[in-house]
């Protein structure tokens, strides 16, 4: 009878030891699982709590994460509101975030943002090259010529601009980067796995939202 309450005493300190670690990984530290930004951002979003997504469709770290971002999006809370936004650090970033911005402006961005990523990291597409991308593009069913307009139009150039003024204000490194109110920056390079940027991204939502409640 002795030995069954020493086992059920050493389960208990088990379970005790093992619910404080779980929830010691729950914890986020500022510097190893996000910075503050060090100019704060005034974002978009009213009285939501706005979060960025900064990509490159270029980049496989964004493509890793992005399939986690997708699945974050279907219970993301009433009251966040979330957008994606290419980064632009350099010349040959700038295509992809044409391509975001002229399939935006033909209401096509959620039926082939997916796609962009898969043609480029599965099926080795380079989609920097017009021709190549322009071929693609109409392919997808899209209208080539109302593609290459919105392309090249005046709209989807300023975006760019704006884009490129954003990677610089929000003293961007590298992508992929999540940005929580203008305020609080997670990236994939900071944690171990997509999972831990999602993890955390849902912390700092949660901080945001304590602290507008403190206000």
């Amino acid at each position: 009878m002795n030995s069954l309450r020493l086992l059920a005493a050493v389960l208990l300190l088990v379970g005790i030891s093992a619910s404080g670690i779980s929830a010691a990984r729950t914890e986020i530290a500022e510097g190893s699982d996000y910075t503050v930004l060090p100019h704060p951002q005034p974002t978009d979003s009213g009285k939501n709590i706005e979060v960025i997504e900064f990509f490159w469709y270029g980049c496989p770290h964004c493509y890793e994460l992005h399939p986690r971002i997708k699945a974050w999006l279907k219970r993301m809370p009433k009251d966040v509101s979330f957008r994606y936004v290419p980064a632009i650090f350099r010349a040959n970033w700038v295509p992809g975030a044409k391509t975001f911005y002229a399939l935006e402006a033909l209401g096509e961005k959620d039926k082939l943002h997916d796609k962009v990523y898969d043609a480029i990291h599965r099926d080795k597409t380079d989609l920097s090259k017009d021709e190549v991308l322009f071929d693609w593009v109409a392919k997808q069913g899209i209208d080539r010529q109302k593609f290459i307009d919105a392309y090249n139009s005046f709209s989807v150039q300023n975006q760019v601009s704006r884009s490129t003024r954003m990677s610089k204000d929000y003293g961007l490194t590298g992508v992929p980067a999540v940005v929580v109110d203008g305020r609080y920056m997670t990236s994939g390079r900071m944690g171990s796995t997509p999972e831990d940027t999602i993890r955390t991204l849902e912390e700092l939502v949660e901080k945001v939202r304590k602290e507008q409640i403190r206000k």
